[in-house]
């Protein structure tokens, strides 16, 4: 499994959380958002999925990944 911490602008509030977690564990992987340090911490196996594609999620969701 690999773990990284992405940096997540636009997130503000409980539902912002919920929406980011979510789309990162249809993605196919688990993350967890620290909504005061503007982090998602995502664990993943890179044989099933991309970074990329956990990425897109993220931003299909509304908010930037930098």
């Amino acid at each position: 499994m690999t773990n990284v911490t992405l940096k997540v602008e636009g997130m503000t509030c409980g539902h912002c959380v919920s929406a980011v977690e979510k789309a990162v564990g249809n993605a196919g992987a688990a993350g967890r958002v620290d909504l005061a340090s503007k982090k998602v911490s995502v664990e993943y196996d890179e044989a099933k999925v991309s970074l990329d594609a956990i990425k897109a999620a993220i931003e299909d969701q509304g908010y930037d990944v930098v």
